[in-house]
């Protein structure tokens, strides 16, 4: 049984191994032809900010998708409500309603959570790569001496492929907890930002909001908890993930933030002290709805004839057979 899992998380995770190594590569290829060191710290840690930049303008599209999301889930907060009031006491109904009602609207109440799930399988490709390459098992495209290189490369006196658990060097534990602070902080800021100035007040009791709120505190804490275990190299991953994440998201909240927040106000505010159109507010402004299902296909307008050559020729009906008036009655013979 655990012989086939294994296969399967195999199958699953080289291919990754090879994708990761290949961009470590060849950003680390790019920063030693511009003249740095191939053995430095500073030459791989820059190739692992820079596998981390690739992957992230990747999941650009997938952002996309969850800020379309949000803003439909923020659209949809008076229909979620009204079902709440109609099915307050039939859980299962209002369930099945919000379910409906987002399936014909195209949202998905958990598009948040899509670019931090499929950047896990990333994120432990590149702890393996990294942690199998201090054992001399380069995984993916690495050569034993890459493997060696990224092994004994020093950022700052610490070592890139260390942990905070097993080193013995201070500099790495130092740098090492520097890291895990700051992926705490970025995680937990960026999630505040997003609650405080990109949700509505009366969306903060929802489950979507409950989902935010258990990102907000939850998130943080798993960080802490596991950065002691992870290479110095894959904090550096995470940590400038978390400021690509910050740094997007404020972008998007400053120029296109949902509507009925904190964020929308502001913007209204700068474009009226500006002098450019001011955008309506659709949770606000009656005439502006909500996203609506599409409409069915209706079938085409087709002439008569036409009509008639796609229809079957209908059946000939038989004729009904007429009783026997002839026929002699049995009880009259008797």
């Amino acid at each position: 049984m655990f012989g086939f899992l294994g296969d399967i998380g195999s199958a699953i995770m080289t291919p990754l191994y090879y994708a990761v190594s290949a961009v470590l590569l060849a950003w680390h290829r790019a920063f030693q032809a511009l003249g740095l060191p191939e053995h430095s710290g500073w030459t791989w840690a820059l190739a692992i900010v820079g596998l981390t930049i690739t992957i992230r303008a990747a999941l650009i599209p997938l952002f996309v998708r969850q800020i379309k999301s949000s803003r439909n889930m923020q659209l949809l907060q008076p229909q979620i409500k009204e079902l709440q009031k109609k099915y307050a006491h039939d859980r299962e109904k209002l369930t099945q309603e919000q379910m409906k009602l987002w399936k014909e609207t195209g949202t998905n109440p958990f598009a948040s959570c899509l670019p931090l799930i499929l950047q896990m399988p990333i994120f432990f490709a590149l702890f393996r790569t990294i942690d199998r390459a201090t054992h001399g098992d380069p995984k993916g495209f690495l050569s034993i001496g890459d493997a060696a290189s990224l092994e004994n490369a020093k950022l700052l006196g610490a070592k890139i492929a260390d942990t905070f658990l097993k080193t013995e060097l201070t500099e790495t534990r130092i740098l090492t907890m520097t890291l895990v602070v700051a992926m705490c902080i970025t995680q937990f800021t960026t999630q505040r930002q997003l609650m405080s100035k990109n949700m509505p007040a009366d969306a903060m009791s929802g489950p979507y909001a409950q989902q935010q709120k258990m990102l907000l505190y939850v998130l943080p804490v798993v960080f802490a908890v596991g950065g002691v275990a992870f290479p110095l190299g894959v904090l550096i991953y995470w940590t400038t993930s978390n400021l690509w994440t910050m740094g997007q998201q404020f972008y998007v909240i400053r120029r296109n933030p949902a509507p009925g927040t904190p964020a929308f106000k502001a913007k209204q505010d700068r474009d009226k002290a500006r002098g450019k159109t001011v955008a309506e507010d659709p949770l606000k402004n009656p005439e502006i709805e909500a996203p609506k299902p599409a409409p069915r296909a209706q079938p085409k307008n087709q002439p008569r004839s036409q009509r008639k050559k796609a229809s079957p020729p209908a059946k000939p009906q038989q004729p009904k057979k007429k009783p026997d008036i002839t026929a002699k009655d049995p009880e009259k013979d008797v």
